[in-house]
């Protein structure tokens, strides 16, 4: 990009940071539905039978999360409003919230290159309401910043927020195989060395 300021990424087969954002909105959405609702008696019994546990269990004093409470979004009327639920039935979103900040981590340090790369670009996650099929907010069509959106408002944006299908043929024809010592995909920076500190062209296998 600093290289070609004036072009499309696209002419050089690589991926746009835009399209690199669409498809972060696509997985991180796609992947908080994996923990379950919000909130959850399976997800009690589950925790109950030590089927289920907390991120970094260690760090917690109550272990059988009996007494204490989690304050939550809830969607009630068409409205989010903020709920007590207690902790056990809770533990789906308490998993989700460390998976959240292990996320942010990762959108913080891509930012971070671009800041020392001096594009001027910053990735985000969307909110942990936008676009979810499981749980609390699944079937409310919710903006990218978590507010409430009429069906046809939503549906008139999505394709700004999520992978078109000709952003998924794009990226698909860049699946090609390089095969050749030293030589990478346009779309993969080369590393900074090969394996054991050896020449990023070292012929490792050799047919």
């Amino acid at each position: 990009m600093n290289e070609f300021p004036d072009q499309d990424p696209k002419e050089h087969g690589v991926i746009p940071l835009d399209l690199v954002q669409r498809y972060i909105n696509f997985w991180y959405s796609s992947s908080l539905d994996l923990f379950g609702a919000e909130v959850s008696s399976n997800s009690a019994n589950f925790f109950g039978a030590g089927l289920k546990g907390r991120a970094y269990e260690e760090k917690y004093e109550d272990h059988d999360a009996f007494e204490g409470h989690y304050a939550m979004d809830r969607l009630v009327d068409g409205n989010v409003s903020k709920e007590d639920v207690p902790l056990r039935n809770a533990m789906n979103e308490v998993l989700r919230d460390e998976y959240v900040r292990e996320n942010e981590k990762g959108i913080e340090y891509w930012n971070r290159v671009c800041e020392k790369a001096g594009i001027d670009f910053r990735f985000r996650l969307p909110h942990r309401r936008f676009r979810r099929t499981v749980g609390e907010f699944a079937g409310t069509p919710f903006s990218i910043d978590g507010e409430v959106m009429d069906q046809a408002a939503y549906e008139a944006k999505i394709d700004e927020w999520m992978p078109t299908p000709q952003d998924r043929a794009y990226v698909k024809s860049l699946m090609v195989q390089v095969t050749e010592p030293g030589k990478f995909a346009a779309w993969l920076a080369p590393p900074l060395r090969g394996i054991d500190s050896r020449p990023i062209e070292f012929e490792y296998v050799k047919m």
